[in-house]
């Protein structure tokens, strides 16, 4: 029997790390084997490509580069780690899968959905999850949050408001459009809501 394929997603400081590891705990004390990754990375190759992706430089990046290099690290990413678990009848979690390269390059970047699908067709073989968990905060809340972390912002963090706005803006028209796979968490909700809402829906899986 195959695994199920569980995606994390949302705007910077939704807190996604925090309730990754509540996810991971949750299954893991149902029985569930695990394999719980992210992108862009979760394989050698793909963590090369996050550094590229992810540090600041002086070189302006194309929005094409970016776009190819997220889709090279995710067919690695499907190939090497995500569909032979799922094979083996694992559970993935991932940090992140393709609805973020439709909310950060199409929402964010301006790529036509259509130029986004066509690459989606092309290395994923018809991959989709099968569950997908959208943590939701208003912008403004999202860099309070990134700002209280005390760290060096990355590539995408340097951008402005309204970058991010688009990206919200993005993943919620998503959301609407697949309600039966994509699950709208108000991020900004106590930890214990957070929770009773994860759990209530990973036991309907």
């Amino acid at each position: 029997m195959n695994g199920k394929f569980i995606t994390i997603e949302g705007i910077e400081g939704a807190g996604k790390s925090t309730q990754l590891t509540f996810i991971k705990n949750y299954l893991t004390a149902q029985g569930k084997e695990l394999v719980v990754t992210r992108e862009p990375g979760g394989t050698v190759l793909g963590e090369q490509i996050r550094s590229l992706l992810l540090t600041p430089s002086d070189i302006a990046m194309a929005v094409d580069t970016e776009l190819l290099l997220m889709f090279a690290a995710r067919a690695q990413h499907v190939a090497q780690v995500i569909k032979p678990a799922l094979d083996a009848g694992k559970w993935v979690i991932s940090d992140r899968f393709t609805d973020a390269t439709f909310a950060y390059q199409g929402g964010g970047r301006g790529i036509s959905q259509q130029r986004i699908e066509q690459l989606a067709q092309w290395t994923l073989n018809g991959l989709e999850p099968d569950l997908t968990f959208l943590f939701d905060l208003p912008v403004e809340l999202g860099q309070q949050r990134v700002l209280s972390r005390n760290q060096g912002k990355d590539r995408f963090e340097q951008e402005e408001v309204d970058f991010f706005q688009k990206i919200r803006d993005c993943y919620l028209q998503r959301a609407k459009h697949q309600p039966s796979r994509i699950k709208v968490i108000d991020s900004s909700r106590s930890i214990s809501d957070i929770e009773q809402q994860l759990s209530a829906i990973l036991d309907s899986i």
